[in-house]
């Protein structure tokens, strides 16, 4: 059970538009409810296919340095280096929405952006968002990114709730 006098929020970071949202919008509700936050970002080998069938990446290319960089620059781009409230970054291997779902095991709350980097652009959720929204153990906020000029939408709005939804 989450601990309703420090809750514990979760939000997912890949880096999107919209993930940096989500956690502006986690970081202002922890401020509200003196609650720490938890910025998780996963990451997986992606499959290489080329004339000659499946190959390996390069050595050089790292993805889980690669997620590392992403989580830490998007905290610090969307909170700066010293934050009012206490956040926690993990990176973790694997499936997204599964490493968030593992997460989210005793946290308050889940919070994560209606669209990540992958997928279909026109969708209204994106894979993760709908498979947490389905299968979370605690209440999940998606936060839409929006359009330009949308009320709590579009690039460069503050980290305020409009444009969030609790599903």
């Amino acid at each position: 059970m989450a601990n309703s006098a420090n809750p514990r929020i979760v939000v997912g970071v890949d880096g999107s538009p919209a993930s940096e949202k989500a956690l502006r919008w986690a970081v202002d509700y922890a401020r509200l409810t003196g609650g720490t936050v938890h910025a998780v970002a996963a990451w997986e080998y992606p499959a290489f296919y080329g004339w000659a069938g499946a190959s390996v990446p390069a050595p050089e290319f790292n993805p889980e340095e690669l997620a590392g960089k992403t989580l830490s620059d998007t905290v610090a781009k969307a909170v700066g280096t010293r934050p009012d409230v206490g956040i926690t970054e993990s990176v973790v291997p694997g499936n997204a929405a599964q490493a968030l779902l593992e997460a989210a095991r005793g946290a308050a709350l889940v919070v994560v952006g209606s669209r990540g980097l992958g997928g279909f652009t026109g969708a209204l959720l994106g894979s993760v968002s709908r498979h947490l929204t389905e299968h979370a153990p605690c209440p999940v906020v998606v936060v839409r990114h929006g359009l330009a000029g949308e009320e709590g939408g579009g690039e460069g709005t503050s980290g305020d709730a409009s444009g969030g939804d609790v599903e």
